[in-house]
């Protein structure tokens, strides 16, 4: 309920009993018990509907009499556990009686417990045929299943704090119900009493306040107690006659709150959700019967009218939303008989081909899928319709295990085709003819894939050895294989004890003799060879720790950066094809240019969004900062590029000067 809608409402000064704050989120309603008359009696022809709507709002707030907690399973959702799985519906229980008063899940828990054991028997069914149609007999068949297991754990754990709640509550009750007797009894001596009106009036509103937190009482009590204290509460009204002023007082008074009441239920009658509406109006009513007394005569007719109006207008929108749920449930019903129609047609069409059967094991899942999320019928046909489907689906499943049976002849040969590849691959897996046996076991696994289905008993056991043949043959291959990456691995090698010397390596402070013992270190990394590719990261290790030399001697990391790309540049130069190299690098500096320049465009005009923004903002400080680092970065390729210009330059010089050269003159 929004705050603007809370403050519209009009204020009940019972105590604590706030109307709103027991009726969020209401989401089941309440069953009809016991039938309770009206305080105030009309001569409406709508008595019957009145009385209907009495007993189901007197029924549930006799419930929530007994134990207050329960109050909060009308807030707790009640989810379609129709369509949940038996592993989900373990979770719902077990999240139910971790989270919420074990009281207030009684509903909640029971209808867990249908759904599970109808899914179970099922389930359960299904494997018993399954351990038949393989050659079991009925009466051995034993299944344990985890799901089972947990459900019966934390059933068994709601049970044991269920009972225990109520244990501890039973003594209460019983102590709260002979206190409220002696409340009673204490009004009805009050009317015999001789002594200053004002002290019976202060005694009766003591009584009052004493039997609003009484605590509560059995359920079985509820209402006659109520009827009896409230019968002697209109005694002692009737003996207040003798003073007018007390007596009108609390008529007034009484009026006025349930007039606030009367309106609230009126604001009611126009609430969208209906199962809060009408949780609301159960409060209203216990307020009206619990916390307030009688009003005068000529306001009473009056007065319930209203409510009683307002009740019916509630209870009839109810009674539509029913109607129209009914209709909802007729429609669901519809579709589950169109699914189970469609369950027999293919039961009484199981196909005598392996891979169509499997398709029809699938679409059969599907269907029984497409049943539990169709939804609840009514409760006068569910348990025919659970039995109708479940008769559909063993039919095909019996029919399906008629087919496998058939197989058995199928699977032996199956199982002889395995066994002749089986020894071939255990007479191969030594073979040191690799290309030929490599070829060969290929093939013979190519064709294990192949072949079908054999008996369950021989399945493990054929695999294991035939997986263990090619393993055993494979695992050789590799190892041969390995041999390859021996010089990386010995490359790697070379690298680490490299940079173990860079780590010892102290600078001198002679600036170009260290930067020549530095390039020589750059130098002889370039000598070693590929290392494996996992260790990779060798590499990256080398340049920081060069970088970090560069650092200490004052070069910046863009002059670091040129001095390293002068040891690429002299790399290019040593190309069996230079020309082509040196074109190819000069492409990729030239797209790593304009590549800075369509960034540092891009931040530029980004900054423009900030214009009054200030320079302190965190945003502008990224952009500028990002701004600045593309722009040391084409600074950077600039200046490599205009090194491998000067390279460029040189070699064709070097070329046109060696075209110029005379030839030697030959003497005669």
């Amino acid at each position: 309920m929004s705050e603007d809608k809370k403050q519209e409402l009009p204020e009940i000064s019972i105590e604590e009993k706030t109307v709103t704050e027991t009726t969020e989120n209401t989401v089941d309603s309440p069953e009809i018990s016991t039938k309770l008359q009206p305080e105030e009696s009309t001569d409406s022809n709508d008595a019957a509907v009145e009385a209907d709507v009495m007993d189901e709002i007197d029924d549930s707030n006799a419930e929530d009499a007994e134990d207050t907690d329960t109050e909060k399973r009308h807030e707790i959702p009640m989810p379609d556990y129709h369509e949940m799985n038996m592993e989900n519906l373990v979770g719902e229980l077990q999240r139910l009686v971790k989270n919420e008063k074990v009281q207030a899940i009684r509903k909640h828990v029971d209808a867990i417990k249908d759904e599970f054991n109808q899914k179970f028997d099922e389930f359960l069914e299904e494997k018993k045929e399954e351990f038949i149609a393989s050659g079991g007999n009925e009466i051995d068949f034993r299944y344990n299943s985890v799901d089972k297991r947990q459900f019966t754990e934390v059933y068994s754990e709601y049970r044991d704090k269920r009972n225990q709640h109520y244990k501890s509550l039973e003594k209460s009750h019983k102590e709260n119900l002979e206190y409220r007797l002696d409340l009673i009894e204490q009004l009805k001596a009050l009317v015999n009493v001789e002594e200053d009106i004002n002290t019976t009036y202060n005694n009766f509103k003591d009584i009052q306040a004493k039997w609003r937190h009484a605590g509560p009482i059995p359920r079985a009590d509820y209402n006659n107690v109520w009827k009896t204290y409230h019968h002697h509460i209109e005694i002692f009204y009737d003996f207040l006659n003798i003073n007018r002023d007390l007596r009108d007082l609390d008529f007034k008074h009484n009026l006025e709150e349930k007039g606030k009441i009367v309106a609230r239920a009126e604001e009611l009658s126009k609430e969208p959700d209906l199962n809060r509406a009408f949780r609301e109006l159960q409060v209203l009513h216990k307020i009206w019967k619990e916390d307030l007394g009688p009003v005068g005569k000529e306001h009473r007719e009056e007065i319930w009218g209203r409510f009683s109006a307002a009740t019916k207008i509630i209870h009839e929108r109810r009674q539509d939303y029913f109607k129209n749920l009914d209709k909802i449930k007729d429609e669901n019903l519809e579709r589950k008989h169109a699914i189970i129609a469609e369950i027999n047609t293919l039961s009484e069409n199981v196909s005598s081909n392996h891979g169509t059967l499997q398709q029809q094991i699938k679409k059969l899942e599907e269907l029984r899928e497409a049943f539990f999320k169709a939804g609840q019928v009514p409760q006068k046909v569910n348990s025919k319709t659970w039995n109708s489907f479940k008769g559909a689906v063993r039919a095909f499943n019996q029919n399906k295990n008629a087919f496998y049976k058939n197989l058995k002849k199928d699977q032996q040969e199956n199982l002889d085709k395995k066994r002749a590849l089986l020894e071939i691959a255990v007479s191969i897996k030594d073979s040191e003819d690799f290309d030929a046996a490599t070829s060969e076991m290929k093939r013979i696994q190519g064709q294990w894939k192949k072949i079908g289905h054999v008996p369950r008993k021989y399945s493990d056991k054929l695999w294991k050895e035939f997986k263990t043949a090619c393993n055993h043959y494979f695992d050789r291959l590799n190892a041969l294989k390995n041999d390859a990456f021996k010089e990386e691995e010995e490359s790697f090698k070379q690298k680490e004890d490299c940079i173990d010397r860079l780590k010892a390596f102290e600078l001198s402070g002679d600036k170009s003799k260290d930067l020549a013992s530095i390039k020589k270190f750059s130098e002889e990394w370039k000598t070693y060879g590929r290392v494996p590719f996992k260790k990779k990261n060798i590499n990256q290790k080398f340049d920081k720790i060069i970088d970090a030399l560069y650092q200490k001697l004052g070069i910046s990391k863009q002059e670091s950066e040129l001095l390293k790309y002068g040891n690429k540049i002299q790399q290019l130069t040593g190309n069996d094809n230079q020309e082509r190299a040196i074109q190819n690098e000069r492409s990729f500096i030239r797209k790593k240019i304009e590549e800075s320049k369509d960034e540092i465009r891009q931040l530029e005009n980004n900054l423009q969004f900030f214009s009054n923004a200030s320079e302190s903002n965190p945003l502008v400080q990224d952009v500028i900062k990002r701004v600045n680092q593309h722009k040391e970065s084409l600074t950077a390729w600039k200046a490599k590029l205009k090194k491998l210009n000067i390279l460029k330059n040189n070699l064709v010089k070097d070329e046109e000067e060696g075209e110029n050269v005379e030839e030697p003159k030959i003497e005669e």
